[in-house]
């Protein structure tokens, strides 16, 4: 039965071929949503990883530090710093602006003490020393020593970062906190957060305490519907695979009717007919996955949206083809069961 199977392929090649195309794009789109979604998570993560803070202090009432809208005096900073517990503090104030690179971007705007808690980490150049020098994300698409304006005035990119990205791939830029103050908060001595190293034991009055995992859960939070949403798609997506696949092959059952009535008829048994039928499923089903690898590389790069494709994504996708195919092709098998091998000497 193997062998009528492959060769059953072989004749319908041209359909089969098609199939194993229109599936493994399928394929391909659910791995690059799904990469999506990780992404989401993962540039939450290694935002707050990247700045090292130990613990965040921030107004009550507010949700986050990444999410702040309230400003309080910067030297509650000193404050902070004088707590048991705690080896350093800085005032950092969180900040959105739009500027031109030369296309229209939104960026994220951190502005914190040179060298001061919560400056990233490095891919390459150096931290800012200076006014009107930043740190810039690789994903903003600049290099060091270019300009950029931001809020109408120049800022020389000194040093760049990887990674450092949230609200859905925003890049993010760092900047000295009273250039931030100007920019934004009217040139008074305020902030939106403090980030420490060291977590004290208590906090200044109208403030409360945060740990990285609370603030990386509130950054995670505008992004539920998002993440819902594309979790939803990926089910749609792998019942469209199922369709493919599965009415392959019922027209493929229902073109062999005859066939299978006169193996019926001959001594073949069902679980032979089965397998046959689900060899084939299967054999469309790891073909559109190889397929599906090598259209979303393809792809990958010419997203606007960041898709960080995980190693388990790529070996868990062979594993659902094959239960998706074996269940979409359930129609057919029971098509084949159903034969009457009187069809076999022309009965009806």
């Amino acid at each position: 039965m193997v062998l009528i199977a492959l060769r059953d392929l072989q004749w319908r090649r041209r359909r089969f071929l098609i199939g194993v195309i229109a599936t493994g794009l399928v394929f391909a789109l659910a791995l690059l949503i799904t990469g999506m979604g990780a992404s989401f998570r993962n540039e939450v993560r290694r935002t707050v990883k990247a700045m090292g803070a130990d613990a965040w202090i921030v107004p009550k009432g507010e949700s986050g530090p990444f999410t702040a809208s309230t400003a309080f005096p910067a030297s509650t900073a000193q404050a902070v710093a004088a707590e048991p517990g705690v080896r350093k503090a800085s005032a950092i104030a969180m900040l959105r602006f739009t500027v031109r690179t030369p296309s229209l971007k939104d960026i994220n705007v951190i502005a914190l003490e040179p060298g001061g808690v919560g400056s990233p980490k490095l891919k390459d150049g150096r931290g800012f020393e200076k006014s009107h020098e930043l740190v810039a994300d690789r994903r903003l698409g600049m290099k060091v020593g270019e300009t950029l304006i931001i809020g109408g005035e120049p800022f020389r990119i000194v040093g760049r970062t990887s990674g450092v990205t949230f609200f859905a791939g925003t890049p993010t830029v760092f900047i000295p906190l009273r250039d931030g103050q100007r920019l934004a908060l009217g040139g008074q001595s305020l902030a939106t957060a403090v980030a420490t190293r060291g977590v004290p034991r208590e906090v200044p009055a109208g403030t409360r305490l945060m740990s990285n995992a609370a603030v990386v859960s509130d950054l995670d939070r505008p992004l539920k519907q998002a993440t819902s949403t594309i979790n939803f798609l990926c089910i749609l997506l792998w019942i469209v695979a199922a369709g493919i696949i599965g009415s392959i092959v019922y027209l493929q059952a229902l073109e062999r009717v005859r066939d299978f009535a006169v193996l019926k008829a001959t001594g073949t048994t069902n679980s032979a007919l089965l397998g046959g039928l689900a060899l084939q499923a299967v054999l469309l089903s790891l073909l559109s996955a190889i397929a599906a690898v090598v259209l979303a590389a393809l792809l990958t790069p010419l997203l606007a949206m960041p898709a960080e494709i995980s190693r388990g994504a790529y070996l868990f996708l062979p594993i659902v083809a094959v239960i998706v195919g074996l269940l979409a092709s359930l129609a057919g098998l029971r098509r084949a069961v159903g034969v009457d091998p009187a069809l076999a000497f022309g009965g009806a």
